[in-house]
Protein backbone atom coordinates (compact mmCIF):
# COMPACT_ATOMS: atom_id res chain seq x y z
CA UNK A 1 0.00 0.00 0.00
CA UNK A 2 1.30 3.28 -0.37
CA UNK A 3 2.47 5.29 1.70
CA UNK A 4 -0.48 7.84 2.96
CA UNK A 5 0.17 11.33 4.68
CA UNK A 6 -2.37 11.91 6.86
CA UNK A 7 -1.57 15.30 7.72
CA UNK A 8 -1.53 16.57 4.17
CA UNK A 9 -4.92 14.45 4.00
CA UNK A 10 -6.14 16.57 6.22
CA UNK A 11 -5.58 19.83 5.24
CA UNK A 12 -6.35 18.48 2.18
CA UNK A 13 -10.18 18.47 3.28
CA UNK A 14 -9.95 21.22 5.31
CA UNK A 15 -9.34 23.30 1.71
CA UNK A 16 -11.89 21.95 0.21
CA UNK A 17 -14.61 21.44 2.35
CA UNK A 18 -14.65 24.56 4.24
CA UNK A 19 -18.33 23.99 4.90
CA UNK A 20 -19.18 19.99 4.64
CA UNK A 21 -23.16 21.15 4.55
CA UNK A 22 -23.12 23.56 1.37
CA UNK A 23 -20.01 21.49 -0.29
CA UNK A 24 -22.08 18.27 -2.25
CA UNK A 25 -20.72 18.15 -5.33
CA UNK A 26 -17.46 15.68 -4.24
CA UNK A 27 -17.57 13.01 -1.51
CA UNK A 28 -15.51 13.82 1.38
CA UNK A 29 -12.70 10.94 0.40
CA UNK A 30 -10.16 11.73 3.02
CA UNK A 31 -12.55 11.39 5.49
CA UNK A 32 -14.57 7.83 4.29
CA UNK A 33 -11.07 6.64 3.71
CA UNK A 34 -9.64 7.85 7.29
CA UNK A 35 -12.47 6.61 8.63
CA UNK A 36 -11.61 3.30 7.26
CA UNK A 37 -8.22 2.58 8.58
CA UNK A 38 -9.03 3.91 11.56
CA UNK A 39 -11.65 1.24 12.26
CA UNK A 40 -9.14 -0.89 11.02
CA UNK A 41 -6.12 -0.18 13.23
CA UNK A 42 -8.79 0.16 16.14
CA UNK A 43 -9.66 -3.47 15.93
CA UNK A 44 -6.54 -4.50 14.96
CA UNK A 45 -5.15 -5.05 18.41
CA UNK A 46 -8.48 -7.02 19.91
CA UNK A 47 -8.50 -9.14 16.32
CA UNK A 48 -4.62 -10.25 17.13
CA UNK A 49 -6.21 -11.37 21.08
CA UNK A 50 -9.43 -12.96 20.19
CA UNK A 51 -7.59 -15.13 17.06
CA UNK A 52 -5.72 -16.60 19.77
CA UNK A 53 -9.43 -17.83 20.63
CA UNK A 54 -10.39 -18.65 17.97
CA UNK A 55 -12.89 -15.54 18.27
CA UNK A 56 -13.65 -12.42 15.71
CA UNK A 57 -15.58 -9.35 15.98
CA UNK A 58 -18.47 -10.35 16.67
CA UNK A 59 -17.61 -12.24 19.93
CA UNK A 60 -16.05 -9.16 20.53
CA UNK A 61 -19.41 -6.82 20.36
CA UNK A 62 -21.20 -9.58 22.21
CA UNK A 63 -18.78 -9.32 25.14
CA UNK A 64 -18.17 -5.31 25.12
CA UNK A 65 -21.96 -5.27 25.20
CA UNK A 66 -22.84 -7.92 27.83
CA UNK A 67 -19.64 -6.71 29.71
CA UNK A 68 -21.04 -3.14 29.87
CA UNK A 69 -24.86 -3.95 30.65
CA UNK A 70 -25.40 -7.22 32.66
CA UNK A 71 -28.35 -8.75 32.69
CA UNK A 72 -29.06 -7.47 29.40
CA UNK A 73 -31.50 -9.67 27.24
CA UNK A 74 -30.66 -11.57 24.29
CA UNK A 75 -34.01 -9.27 22.22
CA UNK A 76 -31.69 -6.21 23.13
CA UNK A 77 -28.62 -7.19 21.98
CA UNK A 78 -30.33 -8.51 18.66
CA UNK A 79 -31.19 -4.58 17.99
CA UNK A 80 -28.15 -3.05 19.38
CA UNK A 81 -25.81 -5.06 17.28
CA UNK A 82 -28.29 -5.17 13.99
CA UNK A 83 -27.81 -9.19 13.33
CA UNK A 84 -29.52 -11.71 12.50
CA UNK A 85 -30.52 -14.68 15.21
CA UNK A 86 -29.34 -16.79 14.07
CA UNK A 87 -25.67 -15.17 13.58
CA UNK A 88 -26.15 -14.07 17.46
CA UNK A 89 -26.60 -17.58 18.40
CA UNK A 90 -23.57 -19.33 16.86
CA UNK A 91 -21.59 -16.84 17.88
CA UNK A 92 -23.21 -16.52 21.60
CA UNK A 93 -22.89 -20.36 21.91
CA UNK A 94 -19.25 -20.12 21.56
CA UNK A 95 -19.01 -17.94 23.92
CA UNK A 96 -21.04 -19.73 26.79
CA UNK A 97 -19.54 -23.26 26.17
CA UNK A 98 -16.44 -21.73 26.69
CA UNK A 99 -17.18 -20.38 29.67
CA UNK A 100 -17.08 -16.50 28.91
CA UNK A 101 -20.83 -15.77 28.87
CA UNK A 102 -23.84 -16.88 30.79
CA UNK A 103 -27.49 -17.25 30.34
CA UNK A 104 -30.17 -16.97 33.08
CA UNK A 105 -33.86 -16.39 33.15
CA UNK A 106 -35.88 -13.71 34.18
CA UNK A 107 -37.18 -13.72 37.65
CA UNK A 108 -40.36 -12.49 36.58
CA UNK A 109 -40.55 -14.04 33.59
CA UNK A 110 -38.99 -17.46 32.44
CA UNK A 111 -39.04 -16.71 28.66
CA UNK A 112 -36.18 -14.02 28.87
CA UNK A 113 -33.02 -14.92 28.04
CA UNK A 114 -30.58 -12.45 30.45
CA UNK A 115 -27.21 -11.92 29.55
CA UNK A 116 -23.92 -12.03 32.07
CA UNK A 117 -20.28 -11.99 31.61
CA UNK A 118 -18.10 -14.67 33.70
CA UNK A 119 -15.20 -13.52 35.29
CA UNK A 120 -13.29 -15.17 32.95
CA UNK A 121 -15.86 -13.09 30.01
CA UNK A 122 -15.24 -10.26 32.06
CA UNK A 123 -11.43 -10.22 32.19
CA UNK A 124 -11.46 -10.72 28.03
CA UNK A 125 -13.33 -7.96 27.71
CA UNK A 126 -11.64 -5.47 29.83
CA UNK A 127 -8.70 -6.47 28.08
CA UNK A 128 -9.77 -5.65 24.89
CA UNK A 129 -11.46 -2.52 26.55
CA UNK A 130 -7.98 -1.54 27.58
CA UNK A 131 -5.88 -1.72 24.28
CA UNK A 132 -8.97 0.01 22.48
CA UNK A 133 -8.60 3.00 25.34
CA UNK A 134 -4.47 2.66 25.02
CA UNK A 135 -5.30 3.87 21.64
CA UNK A 136 -7.76 6.26 21.81
CA UNK A 137 -5.25 8.26 24.88
CA UNK A 138 -2.69 8.36 22.73
CA UNK A 139 -5.15 10.04 19.31
CA UNK A 140 -6.50 12.29 22.45
CA UNK A 141 -2.87 13.29 23.76
CA UNK A 142 -1.97 14.18 20.50
CA UNK A 143 -4.70 16.60 19.96
CA UNK A 144 -4.97 18.08 23.14
CA UNK A 145 -7.62 18.62 26.41
CA UNK A 146 -10.98 18.88 24.25
CA UNK A 147 -10.05 16.18 21.96
CA UNK A 148 -12.51 13.93 23.92
CA UNK A 149 -15.34 16.19 23.70
CA UNK A 150 -14.50 16.69 20.21
CA UNK A 151 -14.50 13.12 19.46
CA UNK A 152 -17.69 12.42 21.42
CA UNK A 153 -19.63 15.45 19.47
CA UNK A 154 -18.57 14.38 16.31
CA UNK A 155 -19.45 10.10 16.86
CA UNK A 156 -22.81 11.19 18.20
CA UNK A 157 -23.48 13.39 15.08
CA UNK A 158 -22.89 10.45 13.00
CA UNK A 159 -25.35 8.38 14.25
CA UNK A 160 -28.69 8.84 12.53
CA UNK A 161 -30.44 11.67 14.56
CA UNK A 162 -33.76 9.42 15.31
CA UNK A 163 -31.36 6.81 16.88
CA UNK A 164 -29.16 9.67 19.36
CA UNK A 165 -30.59 10.02 22.28
CA UNK A 166 -31.58 6.28 22.78
CA UNK A 167 -27.64 5.18 22.11
CA UNK A 168 -26.68 7.94 24.37
CA UNK A 169 -29.57 6.82 27.35
CA UNK A 170 -28.35 3.50 26.47
CA UNK A 171 -24.79 4.45 27.36
CA UNK A 172 -25.59 6.21 29.97
CA UNK A 173 -27.27 3.22 31.70
CA UNK A 174 -24.00 1.26 30.90
CA UNK A 175 -21.87 4.49 32.73
CA UNK A 176 -24.59 4.12 35.94
CA UNK A 177 -24.40 0.45 36.07
CA UNK A 178 -20.89 -0.09 35.81
CA UNK A 179 -20.15 -1.68 39.73
CA UNK A 180 -16.43 -0.64 40.82
CA UNK A 181 -13.75 -2.71 40.26
CA UNK A 182 -11.96 -4.81 43.17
Amino acid sequence: MADINISSLADRTAASHADPRTDSAEPMWDIIELLFFAYRDFVSDPDDVLAKFGFGRAHHRVLHFVNRHPGMMVADLLDVLKITKQSLGRVLKQLIDQGYVEQKEGENDRRQRLLFVTPKGEQLAMKLAGLQTERIARAFADLGPQAHDAARRFLVAMIDAEGRDGVQKFIARADRARRPRT
